[in-house]
């Protein structure tokens, strides 16, 4: 039994079936639990939509930052170059890690709360022959902006160029044609919009791609390629796997598609947060980011007035069953609320009217 909603990116509520799945102990050895792992392999194809003779799926232990770290220092030489595009803190972790495995890369900055300038990043490509590599994010939980991947990825097409797309908080929860997008490698992670819990992340790549990486690593652990080839002889991991969490992602996904696939999981997030957004507008907290650039996963609002305590405010909510998200803007005051997750409309609708009452009473 849940004492909270957890309104975050992530860890989220996750239903109590899912739970279940952990109280089972497993053999890493085992061939049913390898199994397991090949099943999950097959079905995150199939939840992107594209073949198996096109792309594979390798899974990583660790957090969706690991798996971001594995694909970066397992697939960019150190002769290529890498262009990534930032507008939060994710963004911004990406240029760390580029700046900590000693990768050539340049980065392009825009404000948390705009998107990429299409004709600057074609700037970029068309005077730095160099550039091999695109990276970008696609739902940033820094403000839940969605970045526009069609269009880096009709660059990245156009000129030849390998893709990476950080999709931790968006796979499973927002349709992505990784295919038609020509996606390299995809990440995410379990306890994102699947709604697994914490403990392992997963690559979707592009098997012409990941076939060239063979010793490009600079990471045992984290070698993407050694994985991918030990996984493939019959779904055993390098390494410990996190048994009781792959379990319960495999429930997981079972109720993604009884939900009604990606699609289904999609329309009920964005009403969940189109409600939110609207009811609250209403009491004076307004989105940090335009409504035509809204994500469904996430929503930074900002602070309704100079008096609005944030830490007064997540208490009494906690204590009523809802657990926010403190904000990660320095220059402007914000908080955040996720809808992802084990959330309904009568979540929202709850929340909703905790937050007016609070409202009414410290605004008198």
């Amino acid at each position: 039994m849940n004492r909270y909603k957890l309104l975050t990116p992530g860890p989220l509520t996750t239903s109590e079936t899912v739970r279940q799945q952990m109280l089972e102990d497993r053999c890493t050895w085992d061939d049913e639990y390898k199994q397991l792992t090949q099943t999950i392999r097959h079905e995150l194809l199939t939840i992107a939509g594209v073949k198996e003779e096109d792309y594979t799926t390798v899974l990583m232990q660790g957090s969706g930052s690991f798996v971001v770290e594995s694909v970066l220092t397992s697939t960019i030489r150190a002769t290529d170059k890498v262009l990534i595009m930032t507008n939060g803190a994710y963004g911004e972790r990406l240029a760390q890690m580029a700046q900590r495995i000693g990768l050539s890369h340049v980065t392009y900055a825009t404000p948390y709360n705009e998107y990429p300038d299409m004709q600057k990043v074609e700037d970029y490509l068309m005077h730095d022959a160099s550039i091999t590599h695109i990276a970008i994010v696609h739902c940033e939980t820094t403000t839940g902006i969605l970045n526009p991947i069609e269009q880096v990825s009709a660059l990245a097409t156009r000129y030849g160029k390998t893709f990476i797309v950080d999709a931790m908080s968006s796979f499973g929860g927002v349709p992505i044609p990784v295919g038609e997008l020509h996606i390299d490698y995809l990440i995410s992670s379990a306890n994102k919009c699947i709604q697994g819990v914490p403990g392992f992340g997963f690559v979707i790549a592009k098997k012409a791609s990941l076939q060239k990486c063979e010793g490009v690593a600079r990471s045992l652990s984290l070698d993407l390629y050694d994985q991918w080839k030990v996984m493939e002889v019959d779904g055993k991991w390098r390494y410990t796997s996190p048994t009781h969490v792959v379990a319960a992602f495999l429930q997981a996904i079972k109720e993604l598609n009884t939900e009604g696939g990606v699609q289904a999981r999609f329309k009920r997030y964005a009403e969940n947060n189109q409600l939110l957004r609207d009811r609250l507008a209403k009491v004076g907290f307004d989105s940090y980011i335009e409504s035509d650039k809204q994500s469904p996963i996430i929503t930074a609002f900002l602070y309704p007035n100079a008096q609005f305590q944030f830490n007064d405010f997540y208490e009494e909510m906690k204590a009523q069953g809802f657990v926010l998200y403190p904000g990660k803007l320095t220059d402007i005051d914000t908080f955040r609320i996720g809808n992802i997750g084990e959330i309904y409309r009568e979540d929202i609708e709850k929340l909703c009217t905790l937050i007016e009452n609070y409202m009414a009473v410290t605004t008198k």
